[in-house]
């Protein structure tokens, strides 16, 4: 008799196993991907700042700029029918030179009016600044993490291309999700008005960071959590971690890459962007700030950063 109750008493883990396993793929989708109230980041060592990169983020010129401008709302229709809202600034100039900005998870397009001032006051480009499918005023269940978001930045460059002429030259730059947005979009099919891509503290891939995220956050392997959460995602958001990859996405690269990453970003390593500008198909330059966290190189090295930016795009666009 007692030799009997182990297939049964197997059987019955296995099963307790397999909806723990269920449980936890659901719970870290609306954990992470759900478009919902994030409060799982509060209180991350991993995203503590300094406060001279606090202020400047919270309470920045920046922010009074972008509320004194008079910007454009532009709504787009997404490849799968959402309704995508940006913000478009032209020139005080007539130019033919357009970036595109990449916000990060949770933010806004708004919110890269750091970034956005700097090439509308010095270096004299129109600005489009797109809420994310999910995120801001842009319709959306769920956060792609840069995935299908790739497919609306091509969009969206076509649209600047038929708005501004054919003659406009365009660069994507983006910070954080939105580095790995604008990585993702370079291996896709461009137009040849996209001329330089702006990479800043991006991730390898929606898998790697998960995977990374998991271990550090929650001490849980990656395994059979992971592979769980990527079924879940696909049902419910229509991608897989796995397909997620910029690191994928940069091996077909034709447009010039500039990588920019903090050294003192734990919430994504640096070895993340070393690891991008190692397989970049492109040409491709990378700058890593020391005493940087995530998404800080900008404040922390400012003047270095603007070198870096300027003198890179001034070899590519050529208004």
């Amino acid at each position: 008799m007692k030799g009997k109750k182990w297939p049964k008493i197997s059987i019955g883990i296995i099963i307790i196993l397999f909806i723990i396993d269920a449980v936890a793929g659901f719970f870290f989708y609306n954990l992470a991907i759900d478009r919902n109230q994030k409060d799982f980041l509060q209180d991350n060592t991993d995203l503590e700042v300094s406060a001279e990169a606090m202020d400047v983020f919270m309470k920045g010129d920046w922010r009074n700029w972008v509320s004194n401008q008079q910007f454009e709302e532009v709504e787009m229709t997404s490849y799968d029918g959402l309704a995508l809202n940006g913000y478009f600034l032209p020139a005080k100039e007539p130019t033919n030179k357009t970036v595109i900005l990449a916000h990060g998870y949770l933010g806004s397009g708004k919110d890269m009016g750091l970034y956005g001032q700097y090439y509308y006051e010095k270096l004299g480009y129109n600005l489009l600044m797109p809420d994310a499918r999910g995120h801001g005023q842009s319709e959306g269940d769920y956060i792609g993490f840069g995935w299908h978001d790739r497919l609306d930045y091509v969009d969206w460059i076509n649209l600047m291309v038929d708005k501004l002429g054919p003659d406009t030259e365009i660069v994507l730059h983006g910070v954080s999700m939105g580095a790995a947005t604008v990585l993702m979009t370079s291996g896709e099919k461009l137009p040849a008005n996209v001329k330089a891509i702006v990479s800043d503290s991006a991730y390898t891939s929606v898998k790697d960071m998960f995977a990374y995220q998991m271990k550090r956050m929650y001490h849980l392997p990656s395994f059979p959590i992971l592979p769980t959460v990527s079924l879940v995602t696909d049902m419910r958001a229509g991608y897989s971690l796995s397909e997620a990859s910029a690191l994928d996405q940069v091996k077909k690269a034709e447009v010039p890459i500039l990588y920019v990453h903090g050294n003192a970003d734990t919430f994504v390593p640096t070895r993340m962007s070393k690891e991008l500008y190692e397989n970049t198909k492109s040409e491709a330059e990378i700058m890593t700030v020391d005493g940087a966290g995530h998404g800080e190189s900008f404040v922390v090295d400012q003047d270095r950063y603007k070198e870096k930016l300027s003198s890179f795009l001034e070899r590519y666009v050529k208004e």
